[in-house]
């Protein structure tokens, strides 16, 4: 009788203290869904005045070449999301 309290107890002891029990993962932070839209956003921006610069110095006028990047943009990169915003 002895034996069993001293070995039950001894089991429990082990359980409580190893922290298997009650030990829980973290959550994953989420991620904020707007970092890849504004990243999009970001590449389509610096895309389209880049590509702007260079029909501006092919002789095209500053209006016309944004359009037309703009245009260029969406048909090359018509699957991202900030392709759509716009």
């Amino acid at each position: 009788m002895t034996q069993r309290l001293l070995l039950s107890s001894l089991c429990l002891a082990t359980l409580l203290t190893s922290g298997c029990l009650f030990s829980k993962k973290t959550a994953e932070p989420k991620e904020n869904p707007s970092i890849p839209g504004a990243v999009e956003e970001s590449l389509r921006q610096r895309w389209i005045e880049k590509r702007a610069a260079e029909l501006v110095a092919q002789g095209k006028a500053a209006d016309v070449a944004r359009t037309q990047a703009d245009a260029e943009f969406r048909e090359r990169y018509g699957f991202t999301g900030a392709a759509q915003k716009k």
